[in-house]
C-alpha cells in the first residue's frame, strides 16, 4: 500500500528502473482518481471472474461427467450411446459452468483484494508487481530501503504450469 498518488507514480518510476516491464505493474486507486499514464488496475483483477469460472468449470465438468454417464447407462429408447458421450457431456457442463460462473463472478469484486478495500477508499494505492519468484526479496528490499512508509500486502503463492 502506497500513502498516495505521487508516491504510486515515485514507485512506477523506480520498478521500470529496476527492468520490471509496465505490463507486470498495476495500481487500484479509487474510482478516477489514477491518473491516465499509471497502469491500472484490469477488469480480471478487479473481479472474483477468474475464480467464478475456475469454480464452474470444476462443478459443470463434474455434473456433465455424471449426466453422460447416466446418458450411457440409460440411453433414451431407440438410441445407442458411446462412451464418448460421457467425455462430450463432461465438456459441454464444463464450459457452461465456466461460462455461467464467470458471469457470476464479474459482479462480485475480488476477494483476494477486499482486504485493502478500506484503506483504497482513503485514498491509499495498491500497487500489484508480477515478478518472478526469485526477484520478490530483491524488489521487496529496494521498495523498503526508498520508501520506508511502504505497507507489504503479502504475496501470492506462484502458479506452477503443470500441477
Amino acid at each position: 500500500m502506497l500513502p498516495d498518488i505521487p508516491s504510486a507514480r515515485a514507485m512506477l518510476d523506480e520498478l521500470l528502473l529496476a527492468r520490471i516491464e509496465e505490463r507486470h505493474i498495476r495500481f487500484l486507486g479509487r474510482e478516477g482518481s489514477l491518473p491516465d499514464d499509471m497502469p491500472g488496475a484490469s477488469f480480471m483483477l478487479k473481479t472474483d471472474l477468474v475464480h467464478g469460472a475456475q469454480l464452474g468449470m470444476l462443478i459443470g465438468g463434474i455434473v456433465g461427467f455424471m449426466a453422460g454417464i447416466i446418458l450411457v447407462l440409460m440411453p433414451p429408447e431407440g438410441l445407442t450411446m458411446r462412451t464418448a458421450t460421457i467425455l462430450l457431456m463432461a465438456l459441454g457442463g464444463a464450459l457452461f459452468g465456466a461460462w455461467a460462473s464467470g458471469m457470476n463472478g464479474c459482479a462480485i469484486p475480488n476477494k483476494r483484494l477486499e482486504q485493502f478495500t478500506e484503506r483504497v477508499q482513503q485514498g491509499q494505492v495498491l500497487l500489484i508487481v508480477d515478478v518472478p519468484v526469485r526477484r520478490v526479496r530483491e524488489i521487496e528490499a529496494m521498495i523498503a530501503e526508498r520508501h520506508p512508509d511502504f505497507n507489504f500486502g503479502g504475496e501470492e503463492p506462484p502458479m506452477v504450469a503443470f500441477p
